[in-house]
């Protein structure tokens, strides 16, 4: 065989997360392979995000493995799992909304320089530079980087956000809801975005409620009910009556 099966790059083993007398997480385990986009579905509460959470070390499991790029990580720090290219993408973006693009794609990080040779002050200049090259990757056009990212609409807040998980070299990115509150055209361009970091074999986890959303870019669906995996469909198997049945148990039923 000329072309052995891809590594995953993300595994998580039968991992289990308690709160007190609850139980969140019951043993869930999934893959995650290169290139690959795989959609994040439940009802509120079904444990989609405390797995998130798990696995970008905000929350460390009681119980089981997570492996990443082959190490284990399920007891790394927030900050660890974030060099190690773990990028999650939160709904509220954590944005600097009174900065401009380029210090919002360097935010913690910024390039410094010195003012006749003396003074440290932020680059803007080369901030800027760097953000337009992977704002260029992703096809995305903003026409002033200068502007304050409040100026901003929200597709373009999330391509700030995409392209700051790229620049620092993602290797996984992890989108949380994100076409909430967006209008159809900037969906249009979040799931082009999306999209894009396919194409350039960087796997997306996203977690949506929007079934179309989903059927556009998802590669595999896996569907949590109850702190459970209760579903783990290819795009060609799925569909919203399938996929809406394992979220509300209904399978369950008919079994």
């Amino acid at each position: 065989m000329n072309n052995p099966d891809p590594q995953p790059i993300l595994e998580v083993q039968q991992i289990s997360k308690y709160f007190g007398g609850l139980t969140a997480l019951d043993k869930a385990s999934l893959a995650v392979y290169p290139g690959e986009v795989v959609a994040l579905l439940g009802d509120n509460g079904a444990g989609k995000s405390t797995l998130i959470k798990c696995i970008s070390g905000v929350h460390k499991p009681d119980e089981g493995v997570i492996m990443f790029d082959g190490r284990d990580v399920g007891h790394a720090p927030p900050a660890a799992i974030r060099e190690m290219g773990i990028e999650t993408i939160y709904q509220d973006l954590a944005l600097a909304e009174n900065l401009d693009v380029g210090a919002n794609v360097f935010l913690g990080k910024e390039v410094k320089k010195r003012l006749f040779g003396l003074l440290p002050v932020t680059d803007d200049d080369y901030m800027r530079t760097e953000a337009a090259k992977v704002l260029d990757r992703l096809d995305i056009h903003i026409p002033s980087l200068k502007q304050k990212l409040v100026s901003l609409s929200g597709g373009q807040r999330q391509a700030v956000a995409i392209a700051r998980a790229l620049y620092w070299d993602a290797k996984l990115v992890i989108m949380d809801e994100p076409t909430a509150a967006l209008g159809v055209p900037e969906q249009r361009k979040v799931l082009a975005l999306v999209k894009s970091l396919r194409e350039q074999n960087i796997p997306v986890i996203i977690i949506s409620h929007t079934m179309q959303d989903v059927m556009e870019v998802a590669d595999r669906m896996i569907v949590m009910r109850r702190g459970k995996l209760v579903a783990n469909l290819p795009r060609a198997e799925a569909t919203v009556d399938l996929l809406v049945k394992h979220i509300i148990g209904a399978t369950e039923i008919e079994t």
